[in-house]
């Protein structure tokens, strides 16, 4: 019996909305006038696409908390022996979210039509990647499919710690650089033209750092709006530019050589897919399905394509470590823990490891990165003050020498 999402209005006009199982939407509109409302809508409970705006997403999804909770409780209950419907009926009463109570109840009622778990998650493609699902399926045909939910949970865990911490890593810097941005345009903007007033009765020549700042001033003054609109159009042009397959590719290929930022490329997305390739693994999924859907969280392309060339070669015989070091792309720890597994049958341990490692060398890079773009900006920002204080002084001190 499939879920249905409505909204209606009850006896006073206020809106209602929720989701109730029926086996057409008559049915359902004839569930809600026997409740008193009035059916406004009502629509089968299905994947939403997330509508953008400017390459803003809203709605569609789950977060990853959200989703790593919901996996969290729904593994208990199955652990503690209740029935798959029964579980999924408790974990969407339990949930605060209505997005997420919805989903849930649509996947519940595909269960109750005698689906697998993994074919009702599939109907929400948006919301449960791929990884999630082929896990899922991997977990049903073996029977251990509450272990398989506990290691889900702890996977969409500790993707969100890893991707929180580099964003909070990163606010420190983004802020400083705002801050100073924002404090030279006051300078020139604002400061500077009530200055040079002082200067402008005077009929003696201003030093050229003087001219130079007060011509920059002007410029900020009189097109400041062109400035903004010249920056929101080259970003836009850089986004769309992106979104060209080749144009991304040398894009990720100069990341990938650059001094620091290449570092924590490289790690960031080796941690991303040794975490993936270790639970589907660990879950029973081929290796050749796992290889892909690995290197599918991969975010920078000629990683992601290297890994791609690797399944092909795995396919065709040759060993895993192996085909990944071909590339060059990624640690040479990560290939050696995978030749390790992979000697030793422990390849969803080893792999585990690497993780772990990667991610620990992960952070030590971002801690790295934020201690030194502190300072630089600082020094920068010192560096746009002591120029323009500078530019002010000259006149003045060419002023002095003149009363002497």
């Amino acid at each position: 019996m499939p879920a249905w999402e409505y909204t209606a209005l009850d006896a006073s006009g206020k809106e209602r909305s929720g989701v109730l199982e029926g086996d057409s939407a008559r049915q359902v509109r004839s569930l809600l006038r026997e409740q008193g409302l009035l059916p406004v809508s009502v629509e089968e409970v299905a994947d939403e696409k997330p509508r953008s705006m400017g390459g803003i997403s809203f709605g569609g999804r789950i977060s990853a908390m959200d989703l790593a909770l919901l996996t969290r409780q729904l593994a208990t209950l199955v652990r503690s022996g209740l029935p798959l419907e029964e579980a999924l009926l408790a974990v969407s009463q339990q949930s605060e979210r209505a997005r997420t109570r919805n989903v849930l109840t649509g996947v519940r009622s595909r269960v109750v039509e005698g689906r697998t778990l993994a074919e009702g998650l599939a109907a929400f493609p948006a919301i449960f990647p791929e990884i999630y699902r082929a896990t899922v399926s991997a977990g049903e045909q073996s029977g251990h499919l509450d272990q398989v939910l506990e290691r889900l949970a702890d996977y969409t865990e500790n993707r969100q710690v890893l991707q929180q911490r580099i964003r909070n890593a990163m606010v420190y810097p983004i802020l400083l650089t705002v801050v100073c941005l924002g404090i030279v345009a006051l300078l020139l903007g604002y400061v500077v033209p009530e200055v040079v007033r002082v200067f402008d009765a005077g009929e003696r020549e201003l030093p050229i750092l003087t001219q130079i700042l007060i011509g920059l001033s002007d410029f900020i003054r009189d097109w400041w709006w062109l400035i903004a609109l010249v920056a929101v159009a080259v970003a836009y042009a850089a986004r769309a530019s992106l979104r060209n397959e080749d144009t991304r590719r040398r894009f990720d290929r100069i990341k990938l050589r650059l001094p620091l930022i290449g570092r924590v490329t490289r790690g960031n997305n080796a941690a991303r897919f040794s975490r993936t390739f270790a639970i589907l693994t660990a879950s029973a999924v081929p290796v050749l399905d796992a290889l892909r859907i690995s290197g599918e969280v991969v975010t920078n392309l000629p990683m992601r394509e290297a890994i791609n060339e690797a399944a092909v070669r795995v396919r065709e015989g040759a060993a895993i470590a192996r085909s990944i070091a071909v590339s060059r792309l990624f640690p040479p720890m990560l290939v050696h823990l995978i030749s390790s597994g992979e000697s030793s049958g422990a390849l969803d341990s080893m792999l585990e490891r690497a993780a772990d490692n990667q991610e620990r060398e992960l952070d030590g890079l971002v801690n790295t990165a934020v201690g030194i773009l502190g300072p630089v900006m600082i020094l920068l920002m010192g560096g746009f003050v002591f120029v323009i204080v500078l530019a002010l002084l000259l006149p003045i001190f060419e002023l002095n020498q003149m009363v002497r």
